[in-house]
């Protein structure tokens, strides 16, 4: 009888059962030595049953066809970048751009003399990236490339606690107890550079009232004379949120008033850094960067929002002085003199090119055009899920500005304004972070939130479910982050799988894939789309776009007076209430269509269509020019599939 075991060694078995398999099958072609295959997979079509070296260095090589194809089929097993809707990070360059950076791959930013026109390229993006941070002509900007956030907060960090050590020494005072403030939102590398360098991290509960970020009332309470600056972050991770640079700036002003202690803000723009200066809606108020003086350093992430493959992050100070001259380090040993003040020394200059390459080629206006689209795509997911009646969203940059919570009233999600740009919405990045409703959690309580990012992951989206930080930590959010290459298609499908997985939530909890399988799968939805058929194969028209294919999934009550969106959970005959709900949304079906009707997908269409940018037609050059059709997609970068 086989008892429990505390561990099962899948290796082992595997090894064993190789053995015996590859001995009882060895003849000629086939050498063992001590039940280990040395034939090379991939060497014939019969023997690529022998294991890859793991754990030790091989005694003999393998050819390196036969090496890519074994790690090419392994990487087959992680996820599709473009599908990772988890990462801000970017997966989609221009193809010259990309060209350009395989051409120049094997170069070292370390080695500033070797490679004069790499470290002037790095010059220059510092001195735009500073210019559109609003840099002061009277002050000197300094700043470097780094291997990502993460190394540039460290740095702008670091830089704070030396001028506050070298500030209290001079004044004969104790500067043994720094700490820096920051709320529960901030991304793990801001909890890092406290707890390397030895400071107290004062991190502040986030709540509703503060929109899941930064509190200026906390900040208020818990500065003192030990604090040697505030992370401020544009753009949390989990939301998307801003944090009121200004409206803090301006609480430190006050406690600088009263005290005479002066406490630098560094702010920590990972993913804003690209999209505040270039969208219409800004950082939800008129001051984030430079322009406030309290701002001493400003980091950014190239490789989010910045549009470049991963390996760069920029941080810059206003002017050289913020910059303690003992962190400078001379370097002679490459055959020049080199200034360096990075935590790294060799670092990838491919990367540089790349940022230098989409800062000419987009150009101001090709920035914003990308941001704006973004930000619409973003606004047009969340609208779609509220409309549901199944979600509602905490991110905040679909509704109207000032406006915070969710309201169902005055349209809700059919709601239209008059300005089609961003600047009438909230300010934030394209981040949807979004929830069941509290209706939903009452009525269909079996349905976990966690099983919807598991099922759709089983459709290969990436989709994260987590709690919030500490505060709001008993709510856990889905989030999705719509970059560059979330096309509108790409939106289509993901809104209709959403849909599709949630109700086969509601019917079954169970993670079966086989209910996958019960349902009209996507690839039928969408090809059955527009076309004709006998009878109930009718398809549905092409107007209802995105919202078309949303609806197939949608088991909702539908009150036939405007069409707006009732509570799912109003009746529980949604299954046979199908018929009714199809006679209303095809026409064809409908005997008397009652007077002001409107489908859901026309009126979030229409609300799509008159989301076209007039201004940014203006500003663009021909090449960024959109297409008639594809109002939201920009033309000017083809994508690949």
């Amino acid at each position: 009888m086989v008892g429990l075991a505390r561990h099962v060694d899948s290796d082992e078995i595997v090894q064993r059962l190789h053995g015996m398999h590859m001995a009882e099958a060895g003849k000629r072609h086939v050498h063992t030595n001590g039940g280990t295959s040395h034939i090379t997979p991939y060497s014939t079509r019969y023997a690529s049953r022998s294991d890859i070296p793991k754990f030790q260095i091989p005694q003999q090589g393998a050819p390196a066809d036969t090496v890519y194809q074994i790690l090419k089929d392994e990487l087959d097993l992680d996820g599709k970048p473009n599908l990772n809707l988890a990462s801000f990070v970017g997966t989609f360059m221009e193809s010259r751009a990309e060209q350009l950076m395989i051409e120049n791959i094997s170069k070292n930013m370390a080695d500033s003399d070797e490679y004069p026109a790499l470290m002037t390229m790095h010059t220059r993006c510092v001195s735009i990236i500073a210019d559109f941070w609003g840099a002061k002509k009277d002050e000197k900007p300094i700043g470097s490339a780094t291997t990502g956030s993460s190394e540039a907060i460290h740095l702008g960090g670091l830089a704070m606690k030396r001028r506050w050590q070298e500030k209290r020494k001079e004044e004969g005072k104790d500067s043994s107890k720094p700490n820096i403030i920051m709320g529960a939102n901030a991304q793990v590398a801001l909890e890092k550079f406290a707890r390397y360098f030895d400071v107290e991290a004062r991190i502040l509960p986030v709540s509703k009232k503060s929109n899941y970020r930064l509190d200026p009332d906390l900040v208020k309470e818990n500065i003192d004379e030990n604090t040697i600056g505030i992370f401020v972050i544009l753009g949390s991770t989990y939301t998307g949120h801003y944090e009121p640079v200004e409206e803090i700036s301006n609480i430190l002003d006050e406690y600088q008033q009263k005290t005479g202690v002066d406490i630098p803000i560094h702010v920590d723009a990972a993913s804003g850094g690209f999209v505040a200066p270039f969208t219409h809606a800004g950082a939800g108020g008129p001051k984030w960067n430079f322009d406030l003086p309290r701002v001493k350093s400003i980091n950014t992430s190239g490789h989010k929002f910045g549009l470049v493959y991963a390996g760069v992050g920029w941080i810059i100070w206003r002017d050289e002085s913020y910059l303690p001259k003992h962190l400078i380090f001379e370097l002679h040993y490459l055959g020049g003199t080199e200034d360096s003040f990075t935590l790294n020394f060799s670092r990838p200059g491919a990367q540089v090119i790349g940022q230098y390459f989409n800062l000419i080629h987009l150009g101001f206006s090709g920035y914003r055009l990308i941001m704006e689209n973004c930000l619409a795509n973003a606004r047009l997911l969340s609208k779609s899920l509220e409309a549901t009646g199944w979600y509602v969203c905490l991110s905040d940059i679909h509704r109207q500005k000032g406006v915070h919570d969710y309201n169902d009233e005055d349209g809700g999600a059919f709601a239209t304004m008059d300005n089609p740009t961003s600047a009438a919405y909230n300010a934030g990045l394209p981040v949807v972070a979004f929830c069941f409703s509290d209706a939903f959690k009452k009525y269909y309580p079996h349905v976990k939130q966690e099983s919807v990012s598991q099922l759709m992951r089983a459709k290969q989206y990436i989709i994260p479910n987590y709690a919030l930080p500490p505060g709001e930590d008993k709510t856990e959010i889905l989030r999705v982050v719509v970059r560059e290459s979330m096309s509108f298609d790409l939106l289509d499908r993901l809104i209709a799988d959403l849909c599709s997985v949630t109700q086969v939530l509601l019917e079954n909890d169970e993670m079966d894939l086989k209910l996958l399988r019960a349902r009209q799968t996507t690839e039928d939805a969408h090809g059955k789309v527009g076309k004709e058929g006998d009878g109930g194969d009718k398809g549905n028209d092409m107007d209802g776009g995105v919202h078309r294919s949303a609806r197939k999934d949608l088991s909702i009550g539908v009150e036939q007076e405007d069409l707006t969106m009732a509570p799912i959970f109003e009746s529980d005959l949604e299954l046979e209430l199908e018929p009714e709900l199809e006679a209303l949304i095809n026409p064809q079906l409908r005997q008397e269509p009652e007077p002001g009707i409107e489908l859901l997908g026309s009126r979030l269409n229409s609300e799509l269509s008159s989301s076209s940018e007039p201004e940014l037609e203006l500003e663009q050059s021909p090449e960024l020019q959109l297409k008639p059709e594809l109002q939201l997609e920009p033309s000017s970068r083809q994508r690949q599939s």
